[in-house]
């Protein structure tokens, strides 16, 4: 427990300061751009986290080689797998950066975005998919340093990162005028000075890391283990968006108020949901580093005291969003807008009551990550969608905005109910392979 939780608090707050800027991002919209701009820039919500959270989800997956090889002390092996990582990040995010940016407009039509928000919406989205080369070089060099075992540096890059978020936000969107791309280009320029700080660092300090010639050669058997191992990752995080992006667009036919208060109660919910996300990829690195060593049942003790963590985090959350959820709403809306402030107070009431069954679920995806079994972590977010879908489908039009509410919840249901039996069978396997 003790290794965990010095471990993932970096990550949590580094997560917490990520959050944070994300939620900058939207204060400074919807106070000095208005309802209409913060609407524009959050109907794009569930599409950057299908776009980015791929790109997220592909950097993990790369890292987890790396860490199961440090574990085993194969550094040779660790430093190509290194090199050949990089090498298919720089690909990946030339691909998706020219298609992303191509079908932008096209993106945003299919998603039905509103005639008034569009224009918003398109200036934010593409300023984001141009950061998509940066948002890929901090978050592979921050798996790489992770997976040996540091978690502290990319916070200390991520910190330097989010004050830059504020004062660029300030800059663009109050002194410039430059509207929603503002805000995407305060992002990205944010996670550019980081990621470039954050590599050199890497590079100067890490000797472990110094490689020859033959361990800088692209080798397509690196690649296709990382191949293997990143996109089904990065395809979790895209199928979960799927079914989010599915979600918004039945919230959006209901009207201003609700796609504002959705936009609120979501910006607050992955604010409070940080922890558990850490808590994973905490133990991402750690099942990963252990699977490497040859020491399985390490990583049953890992699920335990992770388990135990979140359960103490989720009593403090609960307290903290049942009497306090309108107070945080005021963050982002004007005291005078009732039913936006009592639309984003239910989502939140909802969603903090089924935190624990969130954070089983982020122990358990990332645990089975991390030694490898990436198709089934995958498979878990094809459950989420489906959830996703069938809620969009079937009770948004029956319920209405309640019906959102329960979405996210129904969602991490499902996923639990593939996750805890695929747990089970990795865990045994792995036993096995030991013994053997």
């Amino acid at each position: 427990m003790k290794l965990i939780w010095q471990f993932s608090i970096p990550l949590v707050l580094g997560n917490l300061f990520q959050q944070m800027y994300n939620m900058v991002d939207t204060v400074i919209v919807g106070r000095y751009l208005g309802l209409s701009a913060l609407t524009s820039v959050s109907s794009t919500t569930s599409i950057t986290f299908l776009i980015i959270g791929f790109c997220l989800g592909t950097c993990t997956g790369l890292a987890v080689p790396v860490a199961q090889k440090f574990g085993a002390k194969s550094y040779s092996e660790m430093r190509k797998f290194v090199m050949n990582a990089a090498y298919l990040a720089i690909f990946l995010a030339v691909i998706m950066t020219i298609v992303t940016c191509a079908l932008c407009g096209s993106i945003l039509t299919w998603m039905k975005t509103p005639d008034q928000f569009y224009q918003g919406a398109y200036d934010y989205l593409f300023v984001i998919f141009l950061g998509i080369p940066f948002t890929f070089l901090y978050n592979v060099v921050a798996g790489v340093i992770r997976s040996l075992g540091d978690s502290k540096t990319p916070f200390y890059f991520l910190v330097l990162s989010a004050v830059m978020n504020i004062f660029l936000d300030m800059l663009f969107i109050i002194v410039f005028k430059l509207g929603t791309a503002g805000a995407g280009w305060a992002t990205i320029l944010s996670q550019a000075i980081s990621g470039v700080l954050c590599f050199r660092y890497m590079k100067k300090k890490y000797d472990i890391l110094k490689t020859n010639h033959q361990e800088r050669r692209l080798d397509m058997h690196y690649i296709k283990t990382l191949f293997t191992m990143a996109v089904p990752m990065g395809l979790q995080f895209s199928i979960t968006a799927i079914g989010s992006i599915m979600l918004q667009s039945a919230n959006n036919a209901l009207g201003t108020a609700c796609v504002a208060a959705f936009t609120a109660a979501m910006r607050i919910k992955m604010f409070f949901m940080c922890p558990f996300e850490s808590l994973g990829m905490a133990m991402a690195t750690y099942s990963g580093q252990n699977y490497g060593a040859g020491k399985p049942e390490r990583i049953w003790m890992g699920v335990k005291a992770s388990a135990l963590m979140m359960i103490v985090y989720w009593a403090f959350t609960f307290c903290v969003l049942m009497f306090g959820a309108r107070t945080f709403a005021l963050l982002f809306v004007d005291a005078s807008e009732l039913e936006i402030l009592k639309n984003t107070e239910l989502f939140l009431h909802i969603s903090v009551s089924f935190f624990p069954v969130l954070g089983l679920l982020c122990i358990l995806r990332y645990t089975i990550q991390g030694v490898g079994y990436t198709n089934l972590a995958m498979l878990s977010g094809v459950s989420e969608m489906i959830a996703r879908i069938l809620v969009s489908l079937l009770a948004v039009p029956a319920f209405g905005y309640l019906a959102v509410c329960f979405g996210d919840p129904t969602a991490w249901i499902f996923a639990d109910a593939f996750l805890i039996p695929a747990f089970i069978y990795v865990y045994r396997r792995i036993l096995r392979m030991k013994k053997n």
